[in-house]
């Protein structure tokens, strides 16, 4: 019920074709919407928040999100409200709504989860008794905690926040606050005192400037517990002492000439103070496949595809076009077996004049991973190639051009779904319900809608003018 993905800006009323007609209502209840319908359209604002629904005696019995708090909550006092199975008991035993203003709809969704646990609200109990609904977790015993996402959060050596209403949401505010905090996900085991860590190379995450990159060492074990620190002041409700905090910790620095730290502290403090312009959490995060187990695949194509290690980086690549015009390719990215939207990359096909998917394949790897290697930045685990043996070929060739060491580049033709490696004469045939199948259909499926958005937005600017 707390999902706010429906909400409108469009004003409620209290009767008529909007609102529920209070006739048809037990005088109690037509009462509440009637007044409550009016308490929202009056006092609620349109930015984001969490309501509070209330019973009689003043308890609270529902607790719910929302980027526009007079939308979200003035959608239970429409017809459909009082109809809908999983609204109606609520609406029938609310007596009163009021609501607690955030600054951003991060702050919403951690807010929401706080409340919950504090005050277990009856119609927020599948929260309470569901063990599947995810949690945010930090590593406590760890010389550089991690963060990560669970719907099986350990007992102890951590600290728990949540649990959450929508996965989508929670992976979305992970993403903004990694771009804050540069706090690591991944699941190594660094122990600042083994100095083989100084020659690990890190994952694209340091390269983008969203994790300080502990396994390589680059920041010592306090420095990086005061990036946790601050996270966990953030997630624990304390935005304004954050701030206030790490202020003074710039002004500080920059009065002891520490100028790249006084810098880092200032880029930070305007990543907070903008979090509300992120806009809607959800609207640049894959929304989650259930039948995909992201684990279960990495592990998979580790074996399958003999790796050392199970890949953290997958990127796809894929062709769209139309009649031979506007052709177009798409990379995405996917970083421990989930989407990682802010690595998206489009491209113009400049060199192949109409239709040929093959040279297109080259061009578009050649493009990358030229840019990749003059940057000194890191290639991904797996690079898929959507298609059959001709699009690896075409790959292979671009990487054999520029005399550049490749990733493991593979293939998956869509019909049969056979797997191609450079180098082997007969393809993989997983079963169709192998973990790791599935995940690489998910990035090829996921690269084929990117592809084909980016060509309809160009159409659409060519046709339109737009």
């Amino acid at each position: 019920m707390a999902d706010n993905s429906n909400t409108t800006t469009r004003e409620t009323a209290p009767d008529g074709d909007d609102g529920l007609p209070a006739p048809s209502l037990p005088k109690t209840q037509a009462e509440f919407f009637e007044r409550a319908a009016e308490k929202v359209r009056s006092k609620f604002p349109t930015t984001p928040g969490v309501y509070l629904f209330q019973d009689s005696k003043g308890r609270v019995i529902y607790v719910g999100k929302a980027k526009n708090l007079r939308a979200r909550a003035g959608s239970y006092f429409l017809r459909a409200a009082a109809e809908e199975q999983r609204t109606a008991q609520l609406v029938t035993e609310a007596y009163d709504i009021d609501f607690l203003d955030a600054e951003s709809e991060v702050d919403a969704l951690l807010l929401e989860a706080r409340l919950v646990k504090d005050i277990q609200p009856r119609f927020n109990r599948e929260l309470r008794d569901d063990k599947s609904f995810p949690y945010l977790q930090i590593t406590t015993h760890e010389d550089f905690p991690r963060v990560e996402i669970t719907r099986e959060p350990k007992a102890t050596a951590a600290k728990l926040y949540g649990p959450f209403t929508s996965m989508g949401a929670l992976r979305g505010a992970v993403q903004v606050l990694q771009r804050v905090f540069k706090f690591r996900t991944c699941s190594l085991d660094i122990d600042e005192g083994d100095e083989r860590w100084r020659w690990f190379r890190p994952c694209l995450l340091a390269s983008i400037d969203q994790c300080t990159a502990p396994c390589n060492l680059r920041i010592g074990k306090d420095e990086y517990r005061k990036d946790i620190a601050r996270l966990r002041t953030f997630l624990e409700g304390g935005r304004t002492k954050l701030l206030r905090e790490m202020n003074a910790e710039m002004e500080e620095a920059a009065g002891s000439l520490r100028f790249e730290k006084a810098a880092r502290l200032r880029d930070e403090i305007r990543l907070l103070e903008r979090l509300d312009e992120r806009g809607e959490l959800e609207e640049d995060v894959q929304p989650e496949v259930f039948y995909v187990d992201p684990k279960k695949g990495l592990a998979g194509l580790q074996k399958v595809l003999g790796l050392k290690q199970p890949p953290r980086v997958i990127e796809g690549v894929d062709i769209a076009h139309l009649g031979g015009t506007e052709t177009v390719a798409s990379l995405v990215q996917f970083i421990d077996g989930l989407p990682f939207k802010p690595g998206y990359r489009r491209f113009q096909i400049r060199e192949v004049q109409g239709i040929d998917d093959f040279a297109s394949i080259r061009e578009v790897v050649a493009r990358r991973f030229k840019k990749l290697e003059a940057e000194g930045a890191s290639f991904p685990d797996i690079l898929l190639v959507d298609g059959g043996k001709g699009q690896l070929g075409r790959a292979m060739e671009a990487f054999a051009a520029l005399a550049i060491q490749p990733p493991t580049v593979i293939s998956l033709a869509k019909k049969e779904e056979l797997i191609y490696r450079p180098g082997e004469s007969e393809p993989l045939r997983l079963s169709r319900h192998a973990y790791a199948l599935r995940l690489l259909q998910y990035v090829r499926d996921e690269s084929h809608r990117f592809a084909q958005h980016y060509h309809h937005l160009l159409r659409r600017k060519r046709t339109l003018g737009e």
